[in-house]
């Protein structure tokens, strides 16, 4: 069985980018097989890992319900699932030491339910051939309440150096409570703080009395501004980086196994 992390945060909080750093943690610290699930409509994971979607699981949904309104016969007979089953491998992404699997849009205005549940049934179905599971999930709380994050063996939630941003932060931890979602651990990590901030971050979180005890800062890194101004992937970020000696001295301590 794989082991599962998963990512949740308001957006802005460069959440994605820590998806894309702690999967280049896995690929180069671990070298076993990694499957990326980028579960955000707004899609921008492969972005952060430089590839290129070909495929994506709720234009693929789409094109199934077209093919089943039109009549139109499908290839060898294959019944509606198979089809789609067969299709949903075909859109896999295959890259070096990981592979990507895209949500995308979801079906009809606003709605997610479908194209959520396929994530979490093609998730659970390709777990077995991986070792890590990377799930990036949408900004907010939404996909908690639709359940696109359970079995997870890992949670980071993601703050910006704001007050909102950790009280959105517990908010997530709160519902996961709620839910009674099956979340192994937690951590809080606050992204881009500077040194001058550190103080007021380090008082805000006992101030707003954050219940999770694995609490970590991600310093500020000019790198990944010019990172994201020439559109390069996380694996082009020099080792010496403060983000991604940041984010790997957290998954060093967390000992991922």
């Amino acid at each position: 069985m794989s082991y599962v992390i998963a990512f949740a945060g308001k957006g802005g909080t460069g959440k994605t980018t820590i998806a894309g750093l702690t999967i280049r943690y896995l690929v180069e610290k671990r070298g076993k097989p990694v499957l990326a699930v980028d579960a955000d409509s707004n899609a921008c994971l492969n972005e952060a890992l430089g590839v290129h979607v070909h495929a994506t699981i709720g234009d693929l949904r789409e094109e199934s319900l077209e093919t089943i309104r039109s009549g139109a016969s499908r290839p060898g007979g294959m019944s509606s699932e198979q089809l789609f089953d067969y299709q949903v491998q075909q859109s896999i992404i295959e890259s070096k030491g990981f592979d990507l699997l895209v949500m995308g849009r979801p079906e009809g205005p606003g709605c997610y339910c479908a194209a959520n549940n396929i994530i979490r049934k093609y998730t659970d179905k390709l777990s077995d051939d991986y070792n890590y599971v990377v799930l990036d999930n949408e900004a907010g709380m939404e996909h908690m309440s639709r359940r696109t994050t359970h079995k997870v063996d890992l949670l980071f939630i993601i703050s910006d150096p704001t007050k909102k941003g950790i009280q959105t932060a517990k908010r997530i931890n709160s519902l996961i409570d709620d839910l009674k979602l099956e979340i192994a651990k937690r951590i809080l990590i606050v992204n881009r703080v500077t040194e001058t901030d550190l103080t007021d971050v380090e008082n805000m979180i006992k101030e707003i009395d954050f219940p999770v005890k694995n609490v970590f800062n991600v310093p500020q890194d000019e790198n990944i501004a010019r990172l994201d101004l020439t559109g390069k992937p996380v694996f082009d970020l020099p080792a010496d980086s403060k983000a991604v000696k940041g984010i790997f001295g957290i998954l060093d301590k967390l000992n991922i196994p």
